[in-house]
């Protein structure tokens, strides 16, 4: 990421040539984690829960995201953290929640549209492990020191 700038697809202009993505790259869509990612994200989040994969947590799908959405019923997910990587195969959606949080609060994510960016908030032992982890690219955010 250049310095100066926030996560956002013109962070990246090595990943694209000619306006397009590079042969044998498939980018995620807007507003979502690739699979891979949002599956070791869970891992990571399982590791750093109170209660690992029993850790009671909520997600949320942005309503703009799904094709046909109903603004006055909308529906927050609950469930095990342990089986959230099956949140990315919703018969809606084809991508991962805008929103995932633990029900005790200790950790949340936020998935943002515009920025092509997840933002996680949690224990500084979990974004210590997702700095340093090897498959999840990272950065710690200015205002978040």
């Amino acid at each position: 990421m250049p310095d100066g700038l926030m996560p956002s697809y013109r962070c990246f202009p090595a990943a694209k040539k000619e306006g397009s993505w590079p042969m044998g790259m498939v980018p995620p869509t807007e507003g979502s984690l690739d699979r891979e990612t949002w599956n070791r994200l869970i891992a990571v989040l399982t590791q750093f829960s109170s209660a690992g994969p029993d850790t009671r947590c909520l997600a949320y799908y942005n309503p703009l995201m799904l094709g046909a959405f109903d603004l006055d019923n909308l529906h927050v997910r609950a469930g095990r953290l342990g089986d959230a990587e099956i949140l990315y195969d919703q018969s809606e959606a084809d991508f991962s929640p805008s929103n995932l949080w633990a029900d005790d609060r200790s950790w949340v994510l936020c998935t943002d549209y515009d920025l092509w960016a997840t933002k996680v908030a949690g224990s500084p032992a979990l974004i210590h492990a997702l700095l340093n982890d090897r498959e999840i690219e990272a950065v710690r955010l200015p205002w978040a020191h």
